[in-house]
């Protein structure tokens, strides 16, 4: 088991009085990510409404703010307890047999447009073994062929804009790696968290997005950005793409600073700590509707 803590501190100047926003960051609550503690601040007296998602445990907070300086603290202590498997056995499952639930991460989506990719993904991987190798050669493709450079995309670009530019951030390579499992049949969806493990270089924490393949039966974990340490992710929010699961969604207008977000792997009630580490074997910390 992993036990992670993290706070984050987001910070905005509304323009407009009414604005809406919609943060999703708060840890998902499964059967194998299990929140420990967690406090919530906001600087304006506002109502808070609060949504689950039943099929992928999302927790969304909304509120509307009035002008002026609002800041969103949040810290939280996660136990992870991943489910570990030779990668070897670990196969893909036909459409007939997936679970209704899993049918809706086949389709194309805004950003990932499978249906575009079809050829492509055919040639370049339709005649690997069907299994979590498969979707590994997928993962290791985009992460060489895609290189990852800072501001090089924004909020329309999509697959297929990634795949022609060769480059992007971490949600572009999420995007891409998802359209071309899709366009094979494989379920995939978008995931967020934070960047565990990632090389100083590319600058301070921050939110992360990586992708959860349906293989065997549960939700695997890949990074195809390669940045981050997969066992250190806390999972915030799942879906089609990053329109499902951004950590804020806002409806109006705001200045906003980057993120402050600090996370590390902390001692449990024992005094032990096992520090999240790169790993061979499949992870995964989702067993459908667990």
């Amino acid at each position: 088991m992993v036990r992670l803590s993290y706070r984050l501190s987001l910070q905005y100047e509304v323009l407009t009085p009414g604005t809406d926003f919609i943060f999703c960051i708060q840890p998902a609550r499964t059967l194998q990510q299990r929140v420990i503690a967690e406090d919530l601040q906001i600087s304006q007296a506002v109502v808070l409404r609060s949504h689950v998602d039943p099929t992928t445990h999302s927790r969304q907070v909304r509120l509307q703010a009035g002008m002026g300086p609002l800041r969103v603290d949040h810290q939280a202590t996660v136990d992870i307890q991943h489910h570990q498997q030779d990668p070897a056995t670990v196969g893909e499952v036909r459409v007939s047999d997936l679970p209704d639930h899993v049918l809706p991460w086949l389709v194309p989506s805004r950003y990932c447009q499978s249906d575009l990719l079809y050829s492509f993904a055919l040639r370049q991987f339709g005649t690997l073994w069907q299994g979590y190798s498969r979707v590994q050669h997928i993962c290791n493709w985009v992460q060489t062929n895609v290189k990852f450079t800072s501001n090089s995309s924004d909020s329309s670009t999509s697959a297929t804009d990634t795949l022609a530019s060769r480059r992007g951030v971490c949600r572009d390579f999420a995007h891409l790696m998802i359209a071309l499992c899709r366009a094979l049949n494989i379920p995939a969806r978008f995931a967020t968290g934070f960047d565990y493990g990632a090389d100083p270089a590319l600058g301070p924490q921050d939110f992360h997005a990586y992708v959860e393949v349906w293989l065997g039966g549960r939700w695997y974990l890949f990074d195809p950005s390669g940045t981050a340490i997969p066992m250190g992710f806390v999972r915030l929010a799942t879906g089609r793409d990053a329109a499902d699961a951004a950590f804020a969604t806002i409806f109006g207008s705001v200045r906003a600073q980057a993120p402050v977000i600090h996370i590390e792997a902390v001692a449990d009630e024992l005094g032990r700590c096992v520090v999240p580490t790169r790993v061979t074997d499949a992870l995964s910390t989702d067993a459908g509707y667990a």
